[in-house]
C-alpha cells in the first residue's frame, strides 16, 4: 500500500516544482569542494547573486535524491568545454519522460538516497580523512594483549587481572575514538547504500552507457563492504536495537579496541578509492539530473534546445522563467553589442537577467526558455547588483570599479565572454560616469565579446552608436496612469517621462514647474556644448 502511494506521488509530482526546503549550505557542498579547473567556466558567486541563482535553482530542481540535487547544483555552476554528451542525454531524457514505469522504478531507487546523511557522502572523496596518531601502534598492542590474555585464561587464571587492567586502559582509548567515529557514522553507511543502488541502476543497458566502466568502480568499493558494514550496524544500533544488546556489544568493542582499528583501516582503504567513489556518485547524480530536466520541461509551456554558435546570439520569444506571465522578447546579436535605455521598472534589468540565465541553462542543462535560442559558448560575468561592502570599508563605486576591472582583464582573452551590466558607474557624477562608461563599454565590446548593458544616460547612445545596437523599453503615460508593456524596441529612448510621473503622483505644482524649467535649460547647455566641443567617437 505504501509503495502504491509513493508511485502515485511520483507520478503527480512529475512536471511540478518541489515544495521542499532548500539547505544551500549543504546543497553546494559538493560544488564548493570540487576542482572544476578543467571546465570552460565556473559561474562566480557575484554573477549568481546578480542573476538570482538560488531562486532559479529552486525552480529548476526536480531531483529525487540528495546526490542528484548536489550534482545538479554543480552542473548549473559549471559550463563544460563541449556538448558531446547531449545527444545521448537527450535520448535518455525522452525515454525517462515517455516510459512512466521505467522512470518511476528509477525514482523509487533514488528516493532511498534522501536522508540528510547523504549530504556527507561527498566528504569521503573530497575531504581529508582522519589520520591515526603516531602512537596508534599502542592500540594494536593493547588489542593483541586483550586477545592473548583471554586465550591464556584457561591455562593461567591470573591472566584475568591482566585482561581487566588492559580493559580499563582500553576504555580511555575507546571513548577517545568516539569523536572520530561520529564523523563517519552518517557518510559510510550511506556510501554502502549508494553503491548498492548504483549497481541496481547499472544493470539497465541505457544507464550503463553513461559510464561503461562503472562496474569496476562498484566492485572496488565492494572490496571494503564487509568492514564498512560495521558502521551501518553501529548507526542502526544507536536507534533501533535495545539498550541491553547495545551494551554487550559496546563491552566487546572496548575489550578489543575494535572501533579505532576498524575506523582507521576503512579510512585508509577509502583514501585510495576516492576516484571510484566519485564515479559512482556522479553516475547516480547524472541519472537523477536527467529525470529532473525531463520534469522541468514537462511543466513548461515552451522551451527549446540551444544551437551553439560562437559568433551570434539569437533569441526568439525568450522569457524569464521566474516571472509569472512573462512578456517574451526577441533579439539578434552578431557584430555589435547591445545598449538598452529606458526608465525604472520598464524591464531593462529583467531582460538582461533573462539573457544571462538562458545562457547558463542552455550551456549546462541544454534547455532554454525561448521558442528558439542560438548562443555562443561564452564565459559569463555581471555587474548588476552592487552594494556597499561596509565590513571591508568599500563604497558602492569602489566595489563596482573592482568588478568591472575584472571584466576588462577577462575581455582580452581568446575566449568569448558575455558581460551583463546595469547602470554602469551610477555611483559617481554625471560627466565622469558618461566618460568612463563610454571608455569601458568600448573596451568590453572588442574581440569576441558580447555586452548587454542598460543605462539612463541617453548621451551614451550617441557615443556608442558605432559599437552597440540601440534598444529601449518604454512606458505609456495616460492621464493619471503609467503602464509598461515590457516589450523590447529598436532604437534609443526618445521620450522622457520622469517629471510627468512626478506630476501624476501629485507632486506640488510649483516643484513640477521648476523641474521642467531646469530640464529645458540643461538640454540647451548640453546641445550648445555638443556643437562647440564635439566628442570624438
Amino acid at each position: 500500500m505504501r509503495k502504491k502511494k509513493n508511485i502515485e506521488r511520483l507520478k503527480e509530482s512529475f512536471g511540478r516544482p518541489k515544495s521542499d526546503g532548500f539547505r544551500f549550505d549543504l546543497i553546494e557542498k559538493y560544488f564548493k569542494n570540487k576542482k572544476n579547473a578543467d571546465s570552460f567556466h565556473v559561474i562566480s558567486n557575484k554573477t549568481c547573486n546578480d542573476l538570482d541563482f538560488e531562486e532559479l535553482f529552486m525552480f529548476l530542481d526536480r531531483t529525487t535524491s540528495i546526490i542528484g540535487q548536489q550534482c545538479l547544483y554543480n552542473k548549473l555552476r559549471t559550463i563544460p568545454n563541449d556538448n558531446n554528451d547531449h545527444d545521448k542525454n537527450e535520448k535518455l531524457i525522452k525515454t525517462l519522460t515517455d516510459d512512466i514505469d521505467f522512470r518511476i522504478n528509477t525514482q523509487l531507487q533514488l528516493e532511498k538516497l534522501n536522508k540528510s546523511d547523504v549530504y556527507l557522502i561527498s566528504s569521503l572523496f573530497q575531504e581529508e580523512h582522519k589520520k591515526p596518531p603516531g602512537w596508534f601502534f599502542i592500540i594494536r598492542i593493547l588489542s593483541f594483549t586483550s586477545i592473548l590474555s583471554l586465550l591464556m585464561l584457561p591455562v593461567n587464571p591470573k591472566m584475568l587481572f591482566i585482561f581487566l587492567g588492559v580493559f580499563v586502559i582500553n576504555l580511555g582509548f575507546h571513548y577517545w575514538n568516539k569523536r572520530n567515529l561520529h564523523k563517519y557514522l552518517g557518510s559510510i553507511p550511506q556510501l554502502l547504500r549508494l553503491n548498492k543502488i548504483a549497481n541496481n541502476l547499472n544493470r539497465n543497458q541505457q544507464f550503463k552507457e553513461l559510464n561503461p566502466d562503472l562496474a569496476n568502480s562498484i566492485q572496488t568499493i565492494n572490496q571494503v563492504r564487509r568492514r564498512m558494514s560495521f558502521f551501518r550496524l553501529e548507526a542502526g544500533l544507536q536507534s533501533d536495537f535495545d539498550v541491553l544488546f547495545w551494551g554487550i556489544l559496546e563491552l566487546f568493542k572496548i575489550a578489543f579496541l575494535l572501533e579505532p582499528l576498524l575506523l582507521f583501516g576503512v579510512l585508509r582503504q577509502l583514501d585510495s578509492k576516492r576516484e571510484e567513489i566519485e564515479k559512482v556518485y556522479c553516475f547516480v547524480g547524472e541519472i537523477d539530473i536527467l529525470i529532473s530536466i525531463g520534469s522541468l520541461r514537462k511543466g513548461l509551456e515552451h522551451f527549446s534546445l540551444p544551437v551553439i554558435n560562437d559568433s551570434k546570439i539569437i533569441a526568439v520569444n525568450v522569457y524569464h522563467p521566474l516571472i509569472a506571465d512573462c512578456i517574451t522578447n526577441s533579439i539578434e546579436v552578431s557584430k555589435k553589442s547591445i545598449l538598452i535605455t529606458g526608465s525604472n521598472m520598464s524591464g531593462k534589468t529583467s531582460f538582461i537577467r533573462t539573457i544571462g540565465l538562458n545562457m547558463i541553462t542552455g550551456l549546462t542543462i541544454n534547455t532554454c526558455f525561448a521558442e528558439s535560442m542560438t548562443i555562443p559558448r561564452a564565459r559569463i560575468y555581471s555587474a548588476i547588483r552592487i552594494s556597499d561592502d561596509l565590513m571591508n570599508d568599500k563604497s558602492y563605486y569602489f566595489e563596482e570599479v573592482l568588478t568591472i576591472k575584472e571584466m576588462i582583464e577577462e575581455s582580452s582573452n581568446d575566449k568569448s565572454n558575455l558581460f551583463l551590466l546595469d547602470e554602469i558607474f551610477k555611483g559617481t557624477n554625471t560627466i565622469e560616469r558618461i566618460s568612463a562608461g563610454k571608455a569601458v563599454l568600448s573596451t568590453l565590446a572588442r574581440n569576441k565579446n558580447f555586452v548587454f548593458v542598460s543605462t539612463h544616460d541617453i548621451e551614451l547612445t550617441d557615443l556608442l552608436s558605432d559599437e552597440y545596437e540601440l534598444y529601449h523599453f518604454s512606458e505609456i503615460v495616460k492621464e493619471n496612469n503609467v503602464a509598461f508593456d515590457f516589450k523590447l524596441k529598436e532604437g534609443k529612448l526618445k521620450n522622457r517621462n520622469a517629471i510627468r510621473i512626478l506630476e501624476i503622483n501629485e507632486y506640488p505644482k510649483e516643484l513640477i514647474e521648476e523641474a521642467v524649467g531646469i530640464s529645458k535649460k540643461l538640454d540647451e547647455i548640453v546641445a550648445t556644448h555638443a556643437l562647440v566641443y564635439p566628442i570624438n567617437k
